[in-house]
């Protein structure tokens, strides 16, 4: 018998709907569900994979959130459900198997069976090329991606580079969408965090070079940029105030870990680093302390922008320019949970509000009624346009 923990909100019982009559109806295509960071995923997951009847297959892009979701899935008082991954030393199939790509690449037979495919985090699906192209060509069954990004960067060497919407790449995986709900949506409701955004416009973008794919800033213009106006002092001195103000928790999001050495260096034990340089044990030991107060401010290196909970998190510090909207929306998401009265703050020295704009005001349109869907902030088209 399943234990029913949660009561699913209006938007995720709609979500679990379409996604049960996606699975049950003739159509042939591809499909993807958006619902915004903070919205309960796992929960839609979860409520979908119990609600089909047949085998279901969940593929997950990391160890962490394979644990979130399985964990989600558990609490209802479900027993036959498994882990198909190599980073769990677990390869089980059960009615309902969590599984991450690169552990069933090479063995599609075990999966024939298997009637529903649905992929977390879908806008990780190279449509091109790659272990699910070819994962999915074998198993020809419908599939359904959930994600709060539905796009994906393109470069070309004359035209620069452009971020597609899932729906729209050719080739594609996914064909149409079948639900989303709009981020200012659930902040209405008081569903996210109230967020405040500071811009203080430490780094000139224009100085900075290109990589070569003009996908985004380049490594060696950003390190001599950040030498030569002395970056990492008024990162110090933006942190220090930030400290006095009385925000207690900071994540600082930079580029390089000698720029978040210095930061923690200055900062004393206040302060901490995370990379994905580190060992996961010593990783997952000074998040705990931040989450409990210890660590007052933690500098993070190319971690921490996916499946990091802490709803009390509340000030995020962005020390790093980026043309990338998934990054950025995933470095605000990480204070976008709601917590009591929480106001979260974004503080920006980069750049990257002003290209973006509020994180709350993205919100999906379908151009011209017949599925030709679109990112935009006000105005602005941020998807299916050229890079400016």
């Amino acid at each position: 018998m399943m234990h029913m923990k949660y009561e699913l909100r209006d938007y995720q019982k709609e979500a679990v709907n379409a996604a049960t009559t996606f699975f049950a109806s003739r159509c042939k295509e591809n499909a993807i569900i958006v619902l915004p960071t903070g919205s309960g995923k796992s929960l839609v997951i979860a409520n979908i994979a119990l609600a089909l009847d047949a085998p279901v297959l969940i593929f997950q892009p990391s160890k962490e959130i394979l644990e979130q979701n399985y964990g989600k899935l558990c609490s209802y008082g479900f027993s036959d459900v498994g882990i198909y991954s190599a980073s769990f030393g677990r390869k089980e199939i059960r009615s309902i198997t969590f599984a991450t790509i690169g552990s069933v690449k090479n063995c599609k037979e075990y999966f024939m069976r298997f009637k529903y495919v649905i992929v977390d985090e879908c806008h990780y699906v190279n449509p091109g090329q790659g272990m699910y192209k070819d994962f999915f060509e074998a198993i020809k069954v419908k599939i359904l991606g959930l994600t709060a990004t539905p796009y994906r960067l393109y470069s070309s060497k004359n035209f620069g580079s452009q971020l597609k919407f899932l729906t729209r790449t050719r080739p594609r995986v996914f064909s149409s969408v079948i639900y989303h709900v709009q981020i200012a949506e659930l902040l209405r409701r008081g569903y996210l965090a109230k967020m405040n955004y500071y811009q203080l416009n430490i780094v000139d973008t224009s100085r900075l070079k290109l990589n070569s794919l003009g996908s985004d800033y380049s490594e060696e213009s950003l390190r001599q940029y950040y030498h030569e106006s002395k970056f990492n002092d008024s990162l110090e001195n933006i942190v220090r105030r930030l400290l006095k103000a009385g925000r207690s928790s900071i994540l600082v999001f930079t580029r390089f870990v000698d720029e978040a050495q210095s930061l923690t260096n200055a900062l004393g034990k206040d302060a901490a680093i995370v990379s994905g340089d580190m060992p996961k044990t010593e990783r997952e030991l000074t998040l705990k302390r931040f989450k409990a107060g210890y660590i007052k401010v933690v500098a993070n290196v190319g971690v921490l922008t996916t499946g990091f909970d802490f709803p009390e998190l509340a000030t995020v510090v962005i020390a790093r320019p980026t043309m990338s909207l998934a990054l950025w929306y995933q470095i605000c998401g990480r204070a976008i949970r709601p917590y009591k009265d929480k106001v979260s703050w974004i503080v920006d020295l980069c750049g990257n509000f002003k290209r973006f704009g509020r994180v709350d005001s993205l919100y999906l349109h379908d151009t011209n009624h017949r599925g030709a869907w679109a990112v935009f902030n006000g105005n602005k088209q941020l998807t299916n346009t050229w890079f400016e």
